[in-house]
């Protein structure tokens, strides 16, 4: 007796005994007779299902509705609440469409099978523990298709995108569709091809396990053996996961067009030519089996079915995987050019097209040899506005000059410009952010009722360096101070892309707030606006309780009817919270606007199913986010107001099929770009981000020439040969070759791949009028143009600079040298290369040189006007350059040196010691503004003391 049989007899005497109602012994029950063992489950005591079901509510539904209801508040207070509704009620849509229809598949077929696998059970299924599972099976299948819904739901922003297409006005070459269905209609429809695929899959895995149970399939005699009801129940599954599976196979044939395979990136010679028959006809052959399946029943052919079905499955492999394979090999390699040709051309045109390259504008050009006087001269607007202090050093200096506090700090510095004195002007910008990991006492009425934002921003040109090698500030301390005539009435900073995620701050409260520090005392203020979420009532207090864990909110006696609370204060989280389909420039910069502090961020649509368009790849950290798009354009423009957090979505490309979708699903979130005043798009610049992916993807398809392409003839880099560390754009105010004035915009220069040498440089436009052109200079290439890298040697070569650096080193300095630009003046190319020194147990680094090049040639001074003047050979005055002492020249004669009296000597140190103490003075007394003052005036004797040798 095999297990099967033992398994049945018990079954049967379990069945004899109940219907009999007697025990193993004869007695009856009722006689006392013992009754046949149950299956039970242990008893569990009520207070555990009671404790159980508390632990649920307070970890995981109090929760989860806190949330719920606070996000819905931050929606509302921020106007977008119809955008939290819209994508709410899609996720719903999407999880009852997915959770009803899987639902009553799984459970009419396991109900099915289980009802017809119990009549093999010779009436064991009138025993309770068979009742029981039974109804287990509707659990079961309600299971597995919530598990299947819950899935489903990720898939909102698709759907809502396939009901809300828009035409792109261009059609892929191999089918001559509109590209919006494959960005639009095709990724949601294969969704919902592989989810009833795999439903019905799992409908037919679980019937056919029932069936198992019930013996309604069993093996008999070492043959399979399928009852007629079970044979009729999977032959109709069978055939509908065919239908399912034929097409998958027609719909696989459009992901032709995104193939990896071959020298093309989309459908080449042997997918257009072998791979796309072979998957209509895998569709049509599977679409018949499912009919065959169907007749089988009622004429039975199985042996012939069986032939035929695994025929197909034999075909579709082959065509698959082995004649692509021989194909490709035998028949493309030997002539792969002129086979792949047309399919190449496609490649090209359709990646420049995904990337937004295909409106380049090249022009050839061959600089002259280097940049003459006159050339300066009339390029004033440029050479004004060339920048001087990096981004790292300058950060050190706002840390170590202007943060003033040990709770205030700066987090990056950022590059704009503005119009000042009837002129637009460079700057370098940074914003006085709160830091309370410094904080002395960080109680919890100190980190979120008293200290709540940061204040204020320092300003400086990118050009001028004022005494000691510091920069010269436009705007600086606390309260803050302007020079230029731009003025901040709201320089309190509550909202930031520095603060931390889950910060949350109380205004309006009973404890004013910590604006900063005058004298020995503090100036406090109150909230005065109606940013963030009220929360008054108790209620309110409630769900932030339970939203940030922390009873503080819902016990203290600070808070009343008028108090509010800001959280999501971090701006690009609070951006990516209103709008995830987006994705983001890693560089939110501030701006300065009616007497706001504003922050700008650049968001881009995109997609990853633009045909014949190559995916973007990338080993740069900083570019991870692009990594598989193949579509991508700077569609809007995001602004957050850095004293309420509201925030204004900006389509400035309604020319993108892809954000004119969005618009239409979230028709309240994006404001036209006509909607943007004139003094806020005059700060939009060309996002660094997009540039960077772009002059990567045109290093490769700047080439349109098939051949040159499929040789890799010409391809460029923006990485130095044998450098790790590519050249980062730069912002620059400059007058482009053809242009009548300067301008604002972003450039970086391409080096042929593996060489120094500069093959052409790309510009990315910023200001109103040329905003988002891309322009490419190309140089001749029987024309040495030297490179970042050959210039930098020509540096290191030279033996005045050489010696002295050499000379900083050994005194224990750090020197700092600064990105090095390549500016195009006249018809020629400047280099630029400021220098830093820093002692190396201080943190605050000074502009020390400048360093120039043109033509092969070098020379450095303490500014950049002394600079020019060495190289040139003849005085060149800078317009706003700071009036700085020149340091005596080596060639200084002893009479020269000898004409300082002792007595100036003496008098300098005592006027240094003076302003030491004033400056102290100032700082105890609270008046930043005299501290400041001091210490510029300090630096001034200190670099005059420099100059006597002392």
């Amino acid at each position: 007796m095999d297990l099967n049989d033992l398994l049945r007899e018990m079954m049967n005497r379990g069945r004899r005994e109940w219907t009999e109602g007697r025990g193993d012994n004869g007695e009856s029950w009722d006689d006392g007779g013992r009754r046949p063992p149950e299956i039970r489950l242990p008893k569990v005591k009520k207070i555990w299902f009671v404790m159980g079901g508390l632990f649920i509510l307070f970890t995981m539904i109090l929760p989860w509705f806190a949330n719920f209801m606070t996000d819905l508040y931050w929606f509302e207070a921020n106007g977008y609440d119809s955008v939290f509704w819209r994508r709410i009620f899609a996720q719903w849509e999407l999880f009852a469409a997915a959770l009803v229809p899987g639902f009553a598949v799984y459970a009419v077929n396991w109900r099915v099978a289980w009802k017809r696998g119990m009549t093999f059970m010779d009436g064991a299924g009138e025993l309770p523990q068979f009742r029981r599972m039974g109804k287990l099976v509707f659990a079961a299948a309600f299971f597995v298709a919530l598990v299947n819904a819950l899935n489903a739901v990720g898939m909102w922003d698709e759907f809502l995108k396939f009901r809300n297409p828009a035409p792109f006005g261009e059609t892929d070459p191999l089918f001559g569709i509109d590209i919006g269905f494959y960005v639009f209609t095709l990724p949601f429809v294969k969704f919902v091809q592989a989810w009833g695929q795999g439903v019905l899959m799992l409908a037919l895995v679980g019937s056919c396990a029932v069936y198992f149970m019930t013996r309604a399939l069993s093996f008999q005699n070492g043959r399979p053996y399928a009852a007629p009801a079970a044979r009729l129940h999977l032959t109709l599954l069978g055939a509908l996961i065919l239908v399912f599976w034929g097409a998958g196979y027609w719909l696989s044939r459009y992901e032709l067009l995104f193939s990896p395979t071959g020298v093309v990136w989309g459908a080449g010679y042997t997918d257009a030519g072998f791979v796309l028959p072979a998957l209509s006809i895998l569709a049509f052959a599977m679409f018949a089996a499912a009919v065959l399946l169907c007749v089988n029943f009622f004429k039975p052919m199985w042996k012939l079915s069986a032939v035929i079905v695994g025929a197909l499955i034999v075909v579709g492999w082959a065509a698959r995987t082995v004649v692509p394979g021989v194909v490709q090999q035998y028949v493309v390699k030997p002539n792969e050019y002129e086979r792949e040709k047309t399919y190449l051309g496609y490649h090209l045109d359709y990646t420049r097209r995904g990337f937004g390259l295909d409106g380049v504008k090249s022009v050839a050009f061959s600089p002259e040899s280097e940049v003459t006087p006159a050339e300066l001269a009339a390029d004033e607007d440029t050479v004004r506005n060339i920048r001087m202090w990096d981004y790292s050093p300058l950060l050190r200096t706002y840390r170590q000059l202007q943060a003033i506090r040990t709770y205030y700090n700066f987090s990056d510095v950022y590059v704009d410009r503005y119009d000042i004195d009837g002129a637009s002007r460079q700057i370098m910008i940074g914003v006085r952010g709160l830091d309370l990991s410094h904080l002395q006492n960080p109680t919890w009425v100190n980190t979120h009722l008293e200290f709540t934002h940061g204040y204020g921003v320092v300003m400086n040109p990118v050009n001028e360096i004022a005494s000691g090698g510091l920069p010269h500030f436009f705007m600086k301390d606390i309260p803050v101070k302007s020079e230029i005539g731009i003025e901040l009435t709201r320089p309190e900073i509550y909202f930031s892309p520095s603060t931390a995620h889950g910060s949350y701050v109380l205004v309006k409260t009973n404890v004013k707030e910590f604006d900063y520090p005058m004298g020995d005392s503090n100036v406090r203020s109150v909230y005065a606006e109606d940013g963030g979420v009220s929360i008054g009532s108790m209620w309110r207090r409630l769900l932030f309780t339970l939203r940030f864990r922390d009873t503080e909110i819902l016990f203290t006696g600070a808070l009343t009817e008028e108090s509010r609370v800001l959280y999501n204060r971090n701006v690009l989280l609070a951006f990516h919270k209103v709008a995830p389909f987006l994705i983001y420039d890693m560089d939110t910069y501030p701006l300065i606007l009616d007497g706001r502090v504003k922050w700008m961020q650049d968001a881009f649509t995109w997609s990853d199913r633009y045909p014949y368009s190559k995916p973007f790849t990338t080993g740069d950290r900083s570019l991870a986010h692009f990594a598989g798009v193949n579509y991508v354009r700077n569609s809007v423009k995001a602004v957050a107001d850095a004293y309420t957090g509201r925030m204004e979505f900006y389509a400035v490309d309604e020319d993108d099929p892809i954000i004119r979708s969005w618009m239409k699903i979230f028709p309240e979130l994006f404001r036209p770009k006509g909607g943007m005043s004139e003094k806020l798009w005059e700060h939009a610049r060309y996002p660094q981000d997009l540039f960077e992916v772009q002059t990567d993807v045109y290093c490769t398809y700047h080439m349109t020439d098939t051949n040159t392409y499929y040789n890799r003839e010409d391809v460029w880099e923006v990485t130095p040969n044998g450098r790790e560390r590519r050249i980062e754009p730069n912002y620059v105010t400059m007058r482009l070759w053809g242009e009548e004035k300067a301008e604002f915009a972003v450039i970086v220069p391409y080096m042929p791949l593996g060489r120094d040498n500069l093959i052409g440089w790309m510009a990315g436009r910023c200001d109103p009028g040329n905003y988002g052109e891309l322009l490419v200079y190309e140089f001749p290439k029987q024309k040495l143009i030297y490179g970042p890298a050959q210039v930098e040697a020509l540096i290191d070569q030279n033996p005045e600079i050489s010696a002295q650096l050499s000379l900083w080193s050994q005194r224990g300095s750090d020197v700092i040298r600064g990105d090095l630009l390549v500016i195009p003046i006249g018809k020629s190319l400047l280099y630029v290369q400021p220098l830093y020194l820093k002692a190396e147990t201080g943190e605050l680094p000074e502009l020390k040189r400048v360093i120039v090049s043109t033509g092969g040639r070098v020379a450095w001074a303490d500014d950049f006007g002394g600079a020019l003047s060495k190289l040139m050979k003849q005085k060149i005055s800078l317009k706003d350059e700071a009036p700085k002492q020149a340091a005596p020249s080596s060639s200084a004669s002893a009479e020269t040196q000898a004409a300082h009296a002792p007595a100036d000597i003496a008098s300098l140190i005592n006027e240094a010691q003076r302003l030491y103490d004033a400056s102290q003075s100032a700082q105890r007394g609270g008046d930043w503004a005299g501290y400041g003052e001091n210490i510029r005036r300090l630096g001034e004797v200190l670099g005059r003391m420099r100059e006597l040798g002392l």
